[in-house]
């Protein structure tokens, strides 16, 4: 299908929503990022413990806590969006989410505070939560309305890469801390920094995302009424394709890319700087590649790049485990990074748009928001949680290789059902 070519004002336009996307949107994931990376020592400065597993089990659990939130943020602020416009959830969902991050970064320990600062972690978890709730669903509806016809999977494409430049930027920081603090440094007050710098999002990407304009496409559709009776009542196969194929993705994120540094630390005994480096390629390989899949999956469609992601990151989930545990060091976990990061780009590319075409643009930020933020919830929020059980009750390392093979068989399943557009129109309106 031929598409008309962009002006060159309109082109203007998607790439400044591209800049406030990538910015907002990685600096909120770089939050979510830092707590995950210091995981071990949240675990000691809040939830002491005499065993040290249940302390850690305890931090991860906070990390997941939040996730219960997400439900509810995406609910809320995607029936938001779909009212009041993109522009305004996006600048809302910054501000929550430098809240909730200031909060963590400034709250004394549980030597200092006692259990007023573990309940305090946890409520900082329920707002950050609350704002990525909002956040997927919103900047995914803001970056499709805003692209061009025919390239709507390579502007989409950019709020994947922006997880890798949060990824990069939280490893990236690990790293330095490690290099340049003592472990009691780093410990003492050195993991509070990242925090205090993931803060600045909020008045740097508010005013950001309020100086851009809002998407064409909402300015010119009819509001719906109720957004969440409409996509219940009407795009119910729509929205269950949406969260299977939202699965690999969110454990792919949480299981992998924010849980290698806790895992080469805890499970493989190397160095906490070893993870980190290592998680720095991780991200920016996920930066380079999801655009450059965008643009392909653009050309020759969304589908054979999902279902066939979905397979090959199912058949190299254990292989690549074992070669971690075979042969741990900086060389294997680079191996790893890289080659599972191409593979979750090839996956994530065209991703976004796929849904996009599944909804209409009246209900897109609602039924995103809702497919996404369940699967996250059930899949994503407590995957560290629940592979670090799994390796403890199993006693086997390998154990994370086994939840993504089982993640990456339901979205193969979803991706299977999902059908490249044949038209302008969005599958879902034409459903």
């Amino acid at each position: 299908m031929t598409f008309p070519q962009p002006s060159a004002v309109q082109r203007r336009q998607a790439n400044k929503a591209v800049v406030a996307t990538v910015i907002g949107n990685g600096l909120e994931w770089f939050d979510f990022t830092v707590y995950s990376f210091f995981s071990v020592i949240i675990a000691k400065v809040f939830f002491p413990s005499a065993n040290e597993l249940t302390s850690y089990l305890l931090a991860l659990a906070t990390f997941g806590v939040g996730f219960f939130m997400r439900p509810v943020g995406g609910i809320l602020l995607g029936i938001y969006s779909d009212r009041r416009g993109r522009k305004a959830a996006l600048s809302l969902t910054i501000l929550l989410m430098a809240a909730g991050t200031l909060i963590i970064a400034v709250t004394p320990g549980y030597a200092q505070w006692g259990l007023f600062a573990p309940a305090l972690i946890v409520f900082a978890r329920l707002l950050q939560g609350f704002s990525a709730g909002g956040e997927m669903g919103s900047a995914t509806a803001f970056l499709t309305e805003h692209a061009p016809a025919g390239q709507k999977a390579y502007y989409s494409s950019w709020i994947q890469a922006s997880i890798g430049v949060a990824v990069a930027l939280g490893a990236g920081a690990g790293a330095l801390l490690s290099a340049l603090l003592t472990p009691e440094q780093l410990e003492s007050w050195g993991w509070r920094l990242p925090f205090l710098f993931g803060s600045l999002i909020g008045p740097v990407g508010f005013y950001i995302r309020s100086r851009i304009d809002e998407t064409p496409a909402y300015a010119s559709v009819e509001r719906a009424q109720s957004p969440l009776r409409e996509v219940v009542r009407i795009y119910p196969r729509q929205t269950a394709i949406t969260f299977s194929m939202v699965v690999l993705w969110t454990v792919c994120t949480y299981s992998v890319l924010f849980y290698l540094p806790s895992y080469s630390t805890r499970v493989l005994g190397l160095p906490s700087g070893l993870g980190f480096t290592a998680g720095v390629l991780g991200g920016l390989v996920l930066l380079v590649a999801t655009p450059l899949v965008g643009r392909l999956a653009d050309r020759h469609g969304k589908r054979p790049w999902l279902l066939g992601s979905a397979v090959a990151i199912f058949c190299a989930a254990w292989p690549l485990f074992w070669m971690l545990n075979r042969w741990p060091g900086l060389p294997s976990l680079l191996v790893f990074q890289a080659v599972l990061g191409l593979l979750i780009s090839g996956y994530l590319g065209g991703l976004l748009a796929a849904f996009g075409e599944l909804l209409p643009t009246r209900v897109l930020s609602t039924g995103l928001s809702v497919a996404y933020n369940f699967a996250v919830t059930l899949f994503g929020g407590f995957a560290t949680f629940t592979v670090t059980w799994l390796i403890a009750a199993t006693g086997s390392p390998l154990a994370p290789a086994f939840y993504i093979m089982f993640a990456a068989a339901i979205s193969a399943g979803g991706a299977a059902l999902f059908r490249d557009a044949t038209s302008g129109q969005p599958s879902g309106e034409s459903a």
